[in-house]
């Protein structure tokens, strides 16, 4: 007898997959997979270098760790904060989000431009800076249509972090194409301070936030979160000036000594989080470490611009794979359950993702004080690949799939 299909299980051959609906889902999945992949093709490069060996033909017409540093920030950094604004600034304003066909759209400009520079030496350098310079603008025009539909004054720092991140793409392109040269470096800084500083501002709203509302429905009886009015705007506006700082034109020492009062302001803002008392629950530990990282990151970096402990290189990482490694991670596993309409509990395996990135951080920024720079690299490359497949592996099936009834302990950002 031939089954009975009921209408309301009937659906339409057009519908789009569940990924593609919602900016959470398309660019989280896209980033965890994009880490992994051109976290994978870096250490693949150093590795044959550490054996003795050389690439006889490469497809980027940078240099190749140009290119890491590139789509670490540009690439994987830039997506996770389109996941996030996409879904977040609807929250805050009220207003409608993104729907599918910009999704679609912003999703398919990403990844022309993870194209464009991976084969970037294969065609025309201004084509492929223009492919990848769009994105962020793109991203922008989302962001500030619904700031613009409701007042939204202290959301409005975003746009010029965004301009920030935009101008630095632009320096690393104008380097490649020989218009302005010696502007990569400063590229790459300008980008990590920016997404350092949206850590700053976002982290600052949803770690106390978060964890007051864990302390509260635990019935804890200490005392809660709480942040000076002061200390927070010190916090983020040191933050936002070491973004400055971190253009050509200003002096080393300066940045430097504007990287330690951001990092001093941020300690003293964490320290009020109480985070020891939420060290049991890793959806909510992680977030404390994120910004104990960014503290810890601004100082160390600070510290080397004026007193030359290490390098500048290694201790930009503490930023760079520490916090900014660290917060997005956090940030992708619990907006991903609150939006998923599933318990905010992260599961094993993702606990032990945090760890293993934080220690991938750790092994990049302070290895080389005791070890051969190879080994280093190659351990704290691996170390980052697994805690990202860790993430695809149990992530992969909650952002692939329909909203799940919407779960009493679920919490959108």
């Amino acid at each position: 007898m031939a089954a009975v299909l009921n209408p309301q299980d009937a659906k339409p051959l057009h519908r789009l997959p569940t990924v593609l609906t919602t900016g959470f889902r398309f660019f989280f999945l896209a980033a965890g997979l994009f880490s992994i992949f051109a976290m994978l093709a870096w250490t693949v490069w150093l590795g044959v270098h550490a054996a003795g060996g050389a690439f006889i033909f490469q497809p980027m017409s940078m240099a190749p760790h140009l290119w890491h540093a590139h789509e670490m920030v540009y690439g994987y950094a830039a997506a996770v904060m389109a996941g996030f604004f996409i879904t977040a600034v609807p929250n805050w304003t009220g207003t409608r989000e993104a729907g599918a066909g910009f999704v679609m759209a912003s999703g398919f400009i990403w990844l022309l431009g993870r194209l464009a520079v991976w084969f970037s030496g294969s065609f025309d350098p201004v084509v492929a800076a223009v492919i990848d310079l769009v994105f962020i603008p793109v991203l922008g025009t989302a962001i500030i249509g619904r700031l613009a539909q409701k007042s939204q004054a202290r959301n409005l720092i975003f746009l010029f972090l965004l301009c920030a991140l935009f101008t630095g793409n632009l320096m690393m392109h104008l380097d490649w194409i020989g218009w302005a040269g010696g502007n990569a470096e400063a590229g790459i800084r300008i980008g990590i301070f920016a997404s350092a500083t949206m850590i700053c501002i976002v982290g600052g709203r949803v770690v106390p936030a978060f964890t007051r509302n864990a302390l509260n429905k635990k019935g804890y009886m200490g005392d809660l979160p709480q942040s000076g009015i002061w200390l927070d705007r010190s916090g983020m506006l040191f933050a936002a000036l070491a973004t400055l700082a971190a253009f050509p034109f200003v002096p080393s020492p300066v940045l430097g000594w504007i990287c330690l009062a951001a990092g001093a302001a941020n300690l003293f803002r964490l320290a009020g989080w109480r985070g020891w008392a939420v060290r049991n629950a890793p959806i909510l530990w992680i977030l404390h470490i994120a910004f104990l990282l960014l503290a810890t990151g601004y100082l160390v970096y600070g510290s080397t611009l004026v007193l030359g402990l290490m390098s500048e290189t290694s201790a930009l990482h503490l930023l760079a794979a520490g916090a900014i490694g660290s917060m997005t991670l956090a940030m992708m596993t619990r907006a991903s359950l609150g939006h998923g309409g599933r318990p905010l509990k992260v599961s094993r395996p993702i606990a032990l993702a945090y760890l293993v990135l934080i220690s991938a951080a750790l092994v990049r920024t302070f290895g080389t004080l005791a070890f051969d720079y190879f080994p280093v690299m190659l351990v704290s490359g691996a170390l980052w690949v697994g805690a990202f497949f860790l993430f695809v592996w149990i992530y992969a099936p909650i952002l692939l799939v329909p909203r799940a009834p919407r779960h009493p302990d679920a919490h959108v950002t």
